[in-house]
């Protein structure tokens, strides 16, 4: 007995009625990552939606490599590929209705563009054009979030003020395992299992935070058993496998408009090409690792996969490749055109009315531009 039970200070006794007790079973992740490509379960996947996937692969790191190879022309400013990612970025799209909301990061151009959005529009904010570049409301697709995690409390607030409006939507947040070390991270999926938000988080582990390992952010068994101690479900996949990504989001997305709450999904997947252009990724890992990684090819293993049930055959092939070379020259062809920018434009869409500070920002700018086209008619 402690000297504070001596003194009678302290009294050991059951929780209160407000709090709650939770069997932390239900919600602990199964123990190696979920798969269907290669397993007994890959023959009850529709194969429609595989072929769908398959197409949407090819075409996505086509897309990849296409804006990579933008930066190097000067096209772009910046490009954060997801070469190796495809799997949850097209299944992460595919997964949702119409009537549903993306929130994604900074590399997730791929799941806005699977979504609908314009592939040049997805790209303005990566050149530098405009604060975002598509209609987040028209798409349903929030601003890329370059600031880690940020976009996660956002994408609770509106799961969570569509359902008190009686809507019936979901939200799907995307993040990357460096994302998980932010403070955002923690406060949106605290709100979203207090509140039981319609919301659907999922961390694509592609194993660095730029040059960070996961072993040096995180001491978890899996990123997905941090939807514990929140009170969530966890869910472990194989993000390289596009049918078990798709499944997992689907019965998450499902779950979470059936008013069951959130769940945190953890992908495991693997970043192949570099951080961005602007990063040398051979400083903090080797070729052999890489390698190894390429033969658990997102696009490899459902091709295989297809192939060897015979729903997919080598014409098949050269169509998915041929449509992904269209829209790579479209985009290449509309990227090299200039745009025609308006100064101006930097204080559109800031505020609904804007400040005064801004007002006068934007007077000085405009007599400046005035006063150089003038001197340009001289």
């Amino acid at each position: 007995m402690t000297v504070m039970e001596q003194r009678g200070a302290y009294r050991p006794s059951p929780p209160p009625a407000w709090q709650p007790r939770m069997d932390p079973a239900p919600l602990l992740p199964d123990a190696e990552p979920h798969r269907v490509l290669g397993t007994e379960a890959a023959a009850k996947a529709d194969p429609d939606l595989l072929r769908r996937l398959y197409a949407q692969l090819v075409r996505g790191r086509r897309y990849n490599a296409q804006a990579t190879a933008l930066t190097k022309q000067g096209r772009l400013a910046v490009y954060p590929s997801s070469t190796g990612q495809e799997a949850c970025e097209i299944a992460a799209a595919l997964a949702l209705e119409e009537r549903d909301w993306l929130f994604p990061s900074y590399r997730d151009t791929l799941a806005v563009v699977a979504r609908g959005v314009d592939p040049v529009e997805a790209l303005t904010l990566l050149r530098g054009d405009w604060h975002t570049g598509y209609d987040p409301y028209a798409h349903r697709v929030a601003p890329l979030s370059t600031p880690l995690a940020t976009q996660l409390p956002h994408a609770v607030g509106l799961a969570h003020a569509a359902r008190l409006k009686g809507d019936d939507v979901v939200a799907l947040a995307m993040v990357g395992d460096g994302g998980t070390s932010e403070g955002d991270f923690h406060e949106a999926l605290n709100f979203a299992a207090v509140w039981q938000a319609p919301v659907v988080f999922l961390v694509q582990n592609n194993g660095f935070a730029i040059s960070v390992p996961l072993a040096k952010q995180t001491a978890a068994p899996s990123l997905a058993h941090k939807a514990v101690g929140y009170g969530m479900r966890g869910r472990l996949v194989d993000g390289n496998d596009a049918a078990a990504v798709h499944e997992v989001l689907s019965d998450a997305v499902r779950h979470a408009r059936a008013g069951g709450g959130p769940t945190l999904i953890e992908a495991v997947t693997y970043r192949i090409d570099a951080h961005t252009n602007a990063d040398d990724a051979t400083r903090y890992r080797g070729d052999a690792e890489v390698a190894a990684w390429r033969d658990h090819d997102p696009i490899l293993l459902l091709e295989r996969e297809l192939t060897g049930r015979e729903l997919l055959d080598e014409e098949g092939i050269a169509a998915a490749r041929e449509d992904a070379e269209t829209m790579a020259a479209d985009l290449r062809e509309r990227m090299n055109r200039d745009p025609r920018l308006d100064p101006l434009d930097i204080f559109a869409h800031v505020y609904a009315e804007p400040t005064p500070q801004l007002q006068e920002q934007q007077a000085l700018l405009r007599a400046e531009l005035e006063a150089e086209q003038e001197g340009g008619r001289r």
